[in-house]
């Protein structure tokens, strides 16, 4: 409350106590703790409102009921003393610090926010609590007031639900209507905070003063109908409210397109019975509105016909929800006072002795009394815990009714119709939110999906929620105006004025949208060089174009000023130096193999020729001899068959097994090393001085870059090179000429530039290449103004080109692919190594492996029946003289060493001439040699 309202409450006190004089002592209650006859509460709210005349035959019919139950207050009457604010907040603060005189425990009240901000002051310092069952501003449950006990759904929840709906038809921007006072500000200003957590926002607050006349808010509505967003929150007083909706629909704004929704204050006046005979009902045909949940009981229904009797004069037909919170608020504080009085605590009030009067002064002030056991009376309203007609009656630790819930309803005919609920446990749902509370919540249900929507204009399809300003005029596109590589966007003599590559693309996907889109394309810059793209998006960020197409960078600076599309091209920072041929020198055959390639093939050549070896030599008369001989026609053997020239000829058939396949190896190892030698030969080899990145950091040599681009700033702010080795240079024949005279001579040792640039370079300079890999990972989008709802269309329409090919048709049409791209290639790529071939080698080893297993399996099984078959021709044992396994691993390596026909004529001896003794020329027994 700021100063002026401090010095009206003061004055209020004082015209109030002069009127009324010195009163007497309200209650007759003794301090010991007895029951008092009779007991005061005040209500406090305007007569001849909406909510007015909704609550006060509920309030009446509260105080009746409490009087007639025994088990509550009994031997004591409960009496009310309402007082009319008359929509008023200067009369409003007199008649309720009036009300404060008569010595009431409780007020009901105060209806207003505002008038609730300036009492609750008052009440603090009475200890009077304030049971309100209207004032729903989320800033009166600060600790400032401790004594206001919000008895109704605080527009803090409201404004959740609102947010989820717009959540729901996924609008990013919405206009709220208000009333400027604090009821209206405190939801506006919760609105704000709960949209931001769903990624939305308020795009223009539209406050009207109370009680704002019909020119007020045509003027109004005239000026946000020009805005883009067509999505309308509105939050005004019932009682002026309607007119909102009587002037959007003379100005045409309550048809097709637009979207309406009002807070919880329309059910209240289409609740009331005058609307009945009013046309009120025409006025918001689409709208959706917010009514607070109350489920059915029999408790409501009870109270249903007693309420008609009561009202039948008046013409009120049924509760509304703000009546059905006024009747439990009287029972809330029966009920506490009731507790109060059960635990022996006296209704007493005394002098506040801050109030006393001051220096002789003739004001009355001691006529304001405190209530002794209020701040008791206020603990026992915070556990509160009854069923009442409005539902479960129980307040949280954040002193906020409990379970919160709304009806959303949709205005349709001569009604409305429930569409579906909110409430803060569930969120958005189509079933009641009792069920939910009473049911665990089941994953697999979808809980969110409303029911439809008959919108404004009476049509189902939901509105769009924006729509371009300015009445129609087309937009402004900022092209900007290059004087190099123009296959991206150029000037055009034909009707869009220019055309290329980023034209194209934009066009094809303003085609794709479900609605038409008018453009203008104006070209931005000089036409002598290129033109700053971060100045082109900063027009676009100060709303001098509308948006900006092109080849423009999706880079950190610029994503801080607009909004960008999904890239529609890949791009990134790479290095381009200059490059010179390598010559060919004495060892150039070496190069198509790696030294691994060299030493692995070598190896094997070895191994194979010793595996035949190995496999010929009890054989083949060709694989026997002196073992210098054995020696020479194993090397011989192996590498001469790489050249097929192998004059060796292999009889076994396992020698046969592992030749055929280590020649194939040999043929298709001969075929890669034919090919690669004649790409090595005929294909020019560039290499250049640069090594990449961190040498070129390193280095004192000049770095050029392309006029306009971002990779200028890119390389002072994030690589930290001193702008004195930068060099601008504008064309592809300025990048040629100043790679060509080095940075000693007044050009540069490299340029480092966005990809797409670099490969339309390359495909018309073939003596330069690219070194290393691109560094920054970005792309190229169109740039809208924050927000934008027209940048996630041409999203997603550049999502479905990308989709349907059209977007690589478009690319192949002005891009074509580079010429130099063998020249790119590293002499490292030309080169065979190890793994090109480590399958055939891999079947080459199993198979030498598997003939050798093959093979000595076999002499084991000879050897053995050999060397019984010569046991059976000794006489006598020989004495032996080594040791056991010498002897027998020498046996092997002579049995191996064996001709084949010899071992064989051996075992196919018969058993009897194994025992005739062999003599020789002396007539001496002998034995064969093992």
């Amino acid at each position: 409350m700021d100063m002026a309202s401090a010095l009206l409450a003061a004055l209020a006190v004082c015209v109030c106590i002069l009127a009324s004089g010195a009163m007497a002592d309200g209650q007759n209650v003794t301090g010991d703790g007895s029951r008092p006859a009779e007991l005061r509460i005040g209500a406090l709210f305007t007569f001849h409102s909406v909510i007015g005349r909704a609550v006060k035959p509920a309030i009446e019919l509260a105080v009746a009921d409490v009087n007639a139950d025994p088990g509550v207050l009994p031997g004591t009457k409960l009496s009310i003393t309402m007082q009319d604010t008359n929509c008023s907040g200067f009369l409003g603060t007199i008649e309720a610090l009036e009300l404060l005189a008569k010595d009431v425990v409780a007020v009901l009240g105060p209806q207003s926010s505002g008038i609730a901000h300036v009492i609750s002051h008052a009440a603090n310092e009475l200890h009077v609590p304030l049971v309100s069952f209207a004032a729903s501003d989320p800033t009166l449950s600060s600790l400032e007031y401790p004594y206001f006990v919000r008895a109704t759904t605080s527009d803090c929840f409201q404004m959740d639900a609102i947010a989820s709906i717009i959540n729901q038809y996924r609008w990013r921007e919405v206009i709220a209507i208000y009333v400027d006072d604090d009821y209206g500000r405190g939801g506006i200003t919760a609105l704000g905070d709960t949209l931001a957590k769903r990624k939305s926002k308020i795009a223009y607050k539209a406050k009207l003063p109370p009680g704002a006349s019909r020119t007020t808010i045509e003027d109004m509505l005239m000026h946000v109908n020009e805005m883009q967003s067509r999505v309308y929150v509105v939050h005004v007083n019932p009682d002026s409210g309607i007119e909102v909706f009587s002037a959007a629909k003379s100005l045409g704004m309550m048809s097709s397109g637009y979207a309406w929704i009002a807070t919880d204050w329309l059910s209240a006046v289409l609740d009331s019975p005058e609307h009945i005979n009013s046309d009120r009902m025409q006025l918001t045909q689409g709208v959706i509105m917010l009514r607070q949940h109350v489920a059915d009981s029999d408790i409501q229904h009870s109270l249903l016909s007693r309420w008609r009797n009561l009202t039948r004069n008046e013409g009120h037909s049924c509760l509304c929800s703000y009546s059905m919170r006024a009747y439990d608020s009287v029972w809330i504080v029966a009920r506490a006072v009731e507790q109060l009085l059960s635990e022996g605590n006296a209704v007493s009030f005394s002098a506040d002795p801050n109030l006393r009067d001051a220096k002789g002064s003739n004001l009355q002030l001691g006529s304001l009394r405190s209530f002794n056991n209020g701040e008791k009376l206020l603990e026992k309203v915070w556990h509160t815990n009854f069923t009442g007609v409005s539902g479960q009656v129980q307040f949280t630790m954040e002193q906020d009714l409990i379970h919160p819930a709304f009806d959303i309803l949709n205005i349709g005919g001569t009604g409305y119709r429930t569409i579906g609920y909110w409430s803060n446990v569930s969120g958005l749902s189509v079933v009641a939110p009792e069920r939910l509370h009473s049911e665990p919540l089941k994953s697999s249900t979808n809980y969110i999906e409303l029911h439809g929507v008959i919108w404004p204009g009476q049509t189902a399809e939901k509105p769009r929620g924006w729509v371009f300003p300015f009445h129609g005029k087309p937009l402004r596109i900022g092209v900007p105006l290059r004087t190099s590589y123009k296959e991206f966007v150029m000037q055009d003599k034909g009707p869009d004025g220019v055309k290329g590559f980023s034209v194209d693309v934009f066009k094809a996907a303003v085609g794709l949208l479900p609605y038409p889109v008018a453009f203008d394309f104006i070209l931005f810059g000089d036409g002598l060089k290129n033109p700053s793209y971060n100045d082109l998006v900063q027009k676009v960020s100060d709303n001098y174009f509308d948006a900006a197409i092109g080849d423009i960078a999706i880079v950190t600076n610029r994503t801080r000023l607009v909004d960008f599309t999904q890239p529609y091209t890949e791009s990134g920072l790479i290095i381009l130096a200059p490059a010179r041929e390598v010559e060919s020198n004495a060892w150039a055959f070496l190069k198509p193999f790696t030294f691994q390639m060299w030493s692995v093939l070598g190896v094997l050549f070895l191994f194979v020729g010793a595996v035949v070896w190995v496999l010929e030599h009890r054989t083949n008369t060709e694989f026997r001899g002196p073992p210098r001989q054995q020696i020479m026609t194993v090397c011989w053997f192996s590498f001469s068959t790489m050249f097929f020239a192998h004059r060796e000829n292999t009889v076994s058939a396992l020698g046969r097994f592992v030749l055929l396949v280590w020649l194939f190896v040999v043929l298709i190892i001969n075929s890669s090393y034919t090919a690669s030698l004649t790409s090595l030969l005929t294909v020019q080899e560039l290499t250049s001085g640069v090594q990449g990145l961190d040498s070129l950091i390193s280095s004192s040599s000049s770095i050029g870059y392309q006029v306009g681009s971002f990779a200028r700033s890119y390389l002072v702010d994030e690589l930290n090179i001193a702008e004195g080795r930068l060099v601008p240079l504008n064309s592809p024949s300025d990048y040629a000429r100043a790679l060509d005279l080095g940075s000693g001579n007044g050009g540069v040792d490299a340029i480092i530039d966005e990809l797409p640039y670099v490969e339309i370079f390359l495909s018309k300079y073939c003596k330069f290449k690219t070194v290393g890999q691109v560094f920054t990972k970005s792309g190229w989008g169109f740039a809208f103004p924050r927000d934008s709802p027209l940048a996630e269309d041409l999203s997603t329409a550049i999502l479905t080109l990308s989709k349907n090919g059209n977007l690589q048709r478009i690319h192949d049409e002005w891009l074509t692919g580079t010429e130099c791209s063998a020249n790119d290639k590293d002499i490292g790529s030309n080169r065979l190594s190890l793994s090109s071939f480590w399958g055939l080698y891999l079947i080459c080893g199993f198979s030498c492996v598997l003939a050798l297993l093959i093979f000595f399996f076999r002499i084991f099984c000879q050897y053995s029946k050999y060397n019984n078959q010569v046991g059976l021709e000794r006489h006598e044992p020989e004495v032996v003289t080594r040791p056991a396994r010498l002897t027998t691993i020498k046996s092997i390596i002579s049995f191996v060493d064996k001709r084949e026909e010899e071992v064989k004529h051996v075992l196919k001896k018969k058993p009897n001439d194994c025992l005739q003794p062999r003599r020789g020329s002396t007539g001496e027994q002998s034995t064969l040699p093992l």
